[in-house]
């Protein structure tokens, strides 16, 4: 891959609106009412229209977080743990693709998980049930949340202060359409309502964001 496939002009993001959590958010779902982030030793909700706290779940939560519909995926560390959503139960783990603290973004789509990592500058796709790694799409930047949306793949960066949103061709890489975020503000975990917003974390700010999904 070459520095001029990166040349795309970006747009700047269009923040809808801030929540308050007061935490770190270490990775970002959306189960299609809550919003979910990984809060160091938990997996916290929030109410998307009220922005108000509401279920957590006890694990170990230090990077990605991902929902299927009916399992959460959560990583902690150098494992990767399936969480049954109605009980809060642990059911399996798997490996991730990197040692622990390599590994940023988590997605579902497809059928299978999508790992960002970070320090690697890449998305890895992954076998749900074992951990093994099926594609690698490498990045020019650092890695951080990473969303499929209506089969586009967007991932969000945090590199010498500054974060963007990328869509990128899932296959090559080539990044094809770039929104900018503000000065000052970052993205430490992404996830789509399957809609128009992306919900991204703001690392140790204590805000997570709604950002507009652009569409053509």
């Amino acid at each position: 891959m070459t520095e001029q496939r990166f040349e795309v002009l970006a747009r700047p993001a269009e923040i809808l609106r801030e929540y308050d959590i007061g935490g770190h958010v270490h990775g970002v779902t959306f189960d299609g009412t809550r919003i979910w982030y990984a809060a160091g030793e938990r997996l916290q909700s929030i109410d998307v229209e009220q922005g108000r706290p509401g279920r957590s779940i006890a694990v170990p939560a230090t990077a990605g977080t991902a929902f299927d519909g009916r399992h959460f995926y959560q990583i902690a560390g150098d494992r990767i743990q399936k969480i049954d959503a109605a009980t809060g139960a642990v059911l399996t783990t798997i490996p991730t693709p990197g040692a622990a603290g390599t590994n940023s973004g988590l997605t579902w789509a497809e059928g299978t998980l999508w790992v960002g990592r970070y320090h690697d500058r890449s998305i890895v796709q992954i076998d749900p049930e074992t951990g093994r790694v099926l594609k690698t799409i490498p990045s020019t930047r650092f890695v951080t949340g990473v969303t499929f949306v209506d089969g586009e793949l967007w991932h969000g960066t945090w590199e010498e202060d500054a974060s963007d949103l990328r869509r990128l061709d899932a296959t090559t890489g080539q990044v094809l359409e770039r929104l900018q975020m503000p000065a000052g503000t970052y993205v430490s975990g992404l996830e789509s309502d399957g809609a128009d917003r992306f919900f991204g974390g703001g690392g140790r700010s204590g805000k997570l964001r709604a950002i507009k999904r652009p569409r053509r």
